[in-house]
């Protein structure tokens, strides 16, 4: 068996076996296969794709690359969700505590942000204390305590998909969905999670531009966690705006600490998404309907469960529970609307952007974030806003900021008639 062989097959779209593709990435991971070779099969896989088989044995090669988080000493059915990314995407900051809170445990391990989609990481790492690293034992320890754990990614989970990554980003196969798939499931899976429900992102600010897609992916990603032995369900959602108030890393702290406060007050969008999320995690670990479990999570957030246990969490790994709100920055500039009208759509990706430029998120992985730039959005879909009406507040310690408050004029588009609103959740799987 050889590399060249492998890609011949794949390029004539026959199928992989389980120990051809095991040969190719345990090669690969250590460095017996140039990146030449593995460009020429990830090209192949785009073109050609991949049947259920083979990306079930694709994951799990993924998943044996590296280290395997052991859960079991964790009391409980351990559940764990993901998001493809998004921006304004604070929700793990949100049903992490709420499950906590009822019982069930959360040993989750997050990543960083790359490019204008935040990652959960660096919120966390916002809040003045807070140590994103824990030892093996000390994150057992907390989640058995307190029942809920937030670490940074462990540097041996998944190399293979590391490298692959890096490779895909390079050379133009990232939107292959085995491709995607498996590198989202592998890093689930070797987490040691028992259930994992995955937020496939929806739309303009997200990998996957339409319900077609996104429903394919999800798909993908349910197969291979049967077949591999995890409890998966899927709740995909608009991503054609952002989600909540708040861009940025502090500020959407902020606006979690807020929402946890006093839910009802929050963001449409935000609440639909984060309850449908929430009791789609508790239905997994718990069996109850979902009339049942929404109920548990609607009774946590109402009677202030859910925001004890986010201070707690935050204390437990070192974190000032009291720091969850932005500093003052050198400049905030209001964006303004240019006439009368309604607000028909608030283009995210646009959004995403503006708050890169001043600070907020990284183009390469070495880049210091500005924990307190970001974007407010003040109005929102749907509203309707009068000529010189305050339509976003940009926060910035950078003077340079015209590009990012013409990203954000571009992105409201106000129209004469009342929009219709769009859905949040699109489809449950």
């Amino acid at each position: 068996m050889n590399m060249l062989e492998l890609i011949d097959k794949k390029k004539r779209n026959n199928s992989l076996t389980e120990e051809e593709i095991n040969y190719m990435i345990q090669k690969y991971t250590k460095d017996e296969i140039p990146d030449y070779q593995m460009s020429s099969m990830l090209m192949a896989i785009l073109i050609n794709g991949m049947d259920e088989k083979e990306t079930a044995s694709l994951t799990k090669a993924m998943v044996e690359s590296g280290d395997v988080i052991d859960l079991s000493s964790i009391e409980g059915f351990k559940v764990d969700k993901h998001s493809t990314g998004g921006i304004g995407d604070k929700v793990s900051l949100l049903v992490a505590p709420i499950l906590a809170s009822l019982d069930i445990p959360i040993a989750k391990m997050s990543g960083r942000g790359l490019g204008i989609t935040g990652g959960t990481v660096d919120k966390l790492e916002s809040i003045d204390g807070f140590h994103v690293e824990l030892e093996a034992d000390q994150f057992i320890k907390q989640v058995n305590e307190h029942k809920i754990a937030i670490v940074g990614q462990s540097g041996n989970l998944t190399p293979a998909d590391k490298k692959l990554y890096a490779l895909r980003d390079v050379t133009g196969t990232v939107d292959s969905i085995p491709l995607i798939a498996s590198s989202i499931m592998s890093k689930k899976i070797a987490s040691g999670a028992d259930g994992i429900v995955l937020d496939v992102k929806c739309g303009k600010g997200a990998f996957m531009k339409d319900l077609e897609h996104a429903s394919e992916l999800a798909e993908t990603m349910i197969q291979i966690g049967e077949s591999l032995g995890r409890k998966v369900a899927v709740v995909i959602t608009d991503m054609n705006q952002p989600l909540g108030h708040n861009i940025g890393n502090k500020l959407e702290v902020a606006e979690a600490y807020d929402f946890l406060s006093n839910y009802k007050a929050s963001e449409q969008g935000l609440l639909d998404v984060t309850i449908a999320i929430s009791s789609k995690m508790y239905q997994l670990a718990t069996d109850v309907s979902e009339e049942a479990a929404e109920q548990k999570v609607l009774e946590t957030l109402s009677n202030g469960a859910a925001l004890a246990k986010l201070k707690e969490f935050i204390t437990a790994q070192g974190g000032d529970a009291s720091d969850v709100h932005a500093k003052a920055t050198k400049h905030e500039i209001e964006v303004k609307a240019a006439k009368d009208g309604f607000i028909s759509l608030i283009d995210a990706e646009l959004i995403g952007k503006a708050s890169l430029l001043v600070g907020a998120g990284r183009l390469t992985k070495a880049d210091v974030l500005d924990f307190d730039a970001g974007v407010k959005l003040v109005a929102l879909n749907g509203q309707s806003v009068k000529k010189g009406d305050t339509l976003a507040v940009l926060y910035s310690n950078k003077d340079a900021v015209d590009e990012s408050v013409q990203l954000i004029e571009k992105a409201y588009s106000i129209s004469d008639a009342q929009p219709v609103k769009n859905e949040s959740i699109l489809k449950i799987m």
